[in-house]
């Protein structure tokens, strides 16, 4: 047996002390944050419907779904109102959110100050940063956004050193221009560092004299991927040029003493020669007027028609559906080339169009929106701990952890491999086995009203959780369970998972 020192258990004492205070600082943190509206109120909406109330489904869809008082809140101003307000993320006092999410120092530093953490403390803290915002946040709109681009322009933290830069991609990337504008968004997306590491950008040169050939990893992605679509019309001579005009652009490295992991333009590595783009032709520029192709092939590409429509696209699959109609796509479309590639005035016209009204219900939840739904609709209190976030890996849908550009899939199909896990949270949240997420689940029921004497409406419970009333078959099924307890009606550990077993269920699944 290993004898233990005195320096042993100095380092124990100070572990379990640092433990504590943690524990303890995230106990005032949950306490602070109800008096800034994380709490349950005395009344919340249970729909009285059969169809999927209106709130509900802007909620479900521009929202992670609703927080318990959300949807009175969206009544009480309209729908229309609701989405202004949410257009105008800084206008929104998200007080409570901030408590919980700024406090992971990394995801605020530049990249070469990242090169101070381990990747694994860095993953971590960007994974709960990112989840307690989707969870906490007021501003939901912007979450969803920033998740939607997060997949368009995807990085995998496993890459090289893109877990070192990838906060920064977050902050300033993504988050900056998650409702900005979307010509902005590329082209900070270009030059960043992450994005350089990942799609092998940095690696991008033709020096004089050398058979360099310009890497067109980055310079494919960008067309196929990021702006005009796999089917947009350009051709390889395309991607080759795109890779030209992108020659010379890399990252201070590492063991730089000023700067490190900072992005310049190297003029000596360019290929400074006249290229043609999608017809249009970019002169021969020396030095650093090299940066300049950049800027024209990015305007290029981003004022395509096909942009324009690809875009529009995946957008309507996000917040509509898998197959979109095309009377929406196209004037989509047409507002982004207007606007010249403003997403706020996008999503004005999906979330206030009839196409988006009559689409309730016909789209599968993805693990990430399933879990954090999850824990918005029960009113959960959780600083989002590892074994949490184990739940996201067994689904497949872990942050920043998708291995292609592509971006984790929208179809439901990919997904259906990991349905028992979605049980086995279900159950596990409900029934507390979930270190760190805490439930206020009497008091709900009784915000709900789903008392009947000492037992639990079912009715009610699904009405809550679906945004509208149970079908028979759907009532049957879970009173078939509730029917395989002894002491039917009386057993305390059934009526808590009743409520597991309606969150487990396809129409929860849905939004």
């Amino acid at each position: 047996m290993k004898k233990v020192t005195r320096r042993d258990s100095l380092k124990g004492a100070a572990l379990a002390g640092s433990t504590l205070a943690l524990a303890s600082c995230e106990k005032t943190i949950s306490s602070v944050t109800r008096h800034f509206g994380q709490k349950l109120p005395d009344k919340v909406f249970v729909a009285e419907s059969a169809n999927i109330d209106d709130s509900h489904h802007l909620l479900n869809r521009a929202a992670y779904g609703p927080w318990p008082g959300d949807i009175s809140h969206v009544k009480s101003i309209g729908a229309q109102s609701w989405i202004e307000q949410q257009l105008q993320p800084s206008t929104i006092d998200d007080t409570a959110c901030e408590l919980r999410a700024r406090r992971f120092e990394s995801v605020f530093f530049q990249p070469g100050n990242a090169y101070e953490f381990k990747k694994t403390v860095l993953r971590e803290e960007l994974s709960r940063h990112t989840l307690l915002r989707a969870i906490y946040s007021k501003r939901q709109l912007f979450e969803v956004m920033v998740g939607f681009w997060t997949d368009h322009l995807n990085i995998d933290l496993g890459k090289g050193d893109c877990v070192y830069f990838k906060p920064w991609d977050d902050l300033n990337v993504i988050r900056k221009h998650a409702l900005g504008n979307f010509r902005d968004l590329i082209r900070t997306s270009v030059t960043s560092p992450a994005m350089l590491v990942y799609l092998d950008g940095k690696e991008n040169r033709k020096r004089k004299g050398t058979d360099d050939v310009p890497n067109e990893n980055y310079a494919r992605e960008l067309m196929e991927l990021h702006t005009m679509g796999v089917h947009g019309g350009y051709t390889q001579k395309d991607v080759s040029e795109a890779a030209r005009c992108l020659t010379g652009w890399t990252i201070k490295k590492k063991k730089s003493f000023l700067n490190r992991g900072s992005v310049y333009f190297k003029p000596t590595h360019h290929d400074d020669g006249e290229k043609t783009i999608l017809g249009k032709t970019i002169p021969s520029r020396k030095g650093n007027d090299g940066e300049k192709d950049l800027e024209d092939l990015i305007d290029t590409v981003c004022k395509h028609p096909a942009t324009a429509r690809y875009i529009s696209l995946k957008l309507c699959r996000r917040f509509v559906s898998y197959d979109p109609p095309e009377t929406l796509i196209s004037r989509v479309a047409a507002d982004f080339t207007k606007s010249k590639g403003d997403i706020k005035t996008m999503l004005r016209t999906i979330l206030l169009s009839d196409e988006f009204k009559q689409s309730k219900g016909l789209r599968f939840k993805r693990p990430f929106r399933y879990i954090v739904s999850t824990l918005r609709v029960l009113g959960a209190n959780t600083h989002v701990h590892k074994p949490l976030i184990e739940y996201f890996n067994r689904m497949g849908q872990t942050p920043f952890s998708h291995p292609t550009p592509d971006g984790y899939p929208e179809e439901e199909m990919p997904w259906m491999g990991t349905l028992l896990w979605r049980w086995n949270f279900a159950f596990g949240v409900v029934n507390d086995e979930i270190p760190d997420v805490q439930l206020q689940l009497e008091k709900l029921a009784k915000s709900i009203n789903a008392f009947h004497g000492k037992d639990i409406s079912t009715e009610t419970i699904a009405a809550y959780l679906f945004g509208r009333q149970a079908t028979i078959n759907e009532i049957k099924t879970v009173e078939e369970y509730r029917a395989s307890f002894d002491n039917k009606n009386k057993h305390p550990k059934q009526q808590v998972e009743l409520l597991a077993v309606l969150m487990a269920s396809p129409a929860f699944q849905k939004c």
